[in-house]
């Protein structure tokens, strides 16, 4: 509980709507609250008299957000409990110290449609990325990656693929290409 609390803590500096949930009496889960940081207000439009997400024994529900910003955060890995918030539109990652490859977990977020993972210390993409179907676009800029998965070249929707300031074999963005419409902007070095 506390991990999830310190989420709640990070979206709400980053300006985020957060939402809260409860079981009813069914066991069905339904968004009954949210919080605005950015106008200190909740949904019923009461101004919260208190510097955090107002004080409620329910789970906060980071999945009905649409956009999740965790840029500039100083994160060294990515919150687990993104990967449940399968709505997520738009995920920013970018400018934080994450490194190795993100999560696998990243195949579950089926509504994404931007992917900035930026400015990080990233050495690898999952695989999984290329399951990631309304992905439009991938920004991968400015990090260390040695290696990109052909699975890229599955991103049927893809407009971007930001590549500047990376370290990409030509060969795997070669064989990426084949995969992707001839429309997709690809930014390289």
């Amino acid at each position: 509980m506390n991990f999830i609390i310190a989420i709640v803590v990070i979206v709400a500096a980053a300006g985020a709507t957060l939402y809260f949930w409860s079981n009813n009496d069914t066991g069905s889960e339904n968004m009954n609250q949210s919080y605005d940081s950015t106008t200190n207000t909740n949904n019923s439009g009461a101004e919260n008299t208190g510097t955090k997400a107002p004080n409620t024994t329910n789970k906060p529900n980071i999945a009905a957000s649409a956009t999740l910003d965790f840029s500039s955060q100083g994160l060294t890995s990515a919150p687990k409990s993104i990967f449940e918030a399968t709505k997520t539109e738009v995920l920013d990652l970018s400018h934080n110290n994450l490194s190795g490859a993100l999560q696998a977990e990243v195949r579950h977020l089926s509504n994404l449609r931007v992917l900035d993972l930026s400015d990080n210390n990233f050495t690898g993409v999952p695989a999984e990325v290329g399951q990631l179907s309304q992905l439009e676009t991938l920004d991968l800029s400015n990090n260390p990656i040695t290696g990109l998965p052909y699975e890229i070249g599955n991103l049927k929707n893809l407009k971007v693929l930001d590549l500047r300031g990376s370290n990409y074999a030509e060969a795997d963005l070669a064989v990426i290409r084949q995969g992707l419409s001839s429309d997709v902007e690809i930014r390289t070095n």
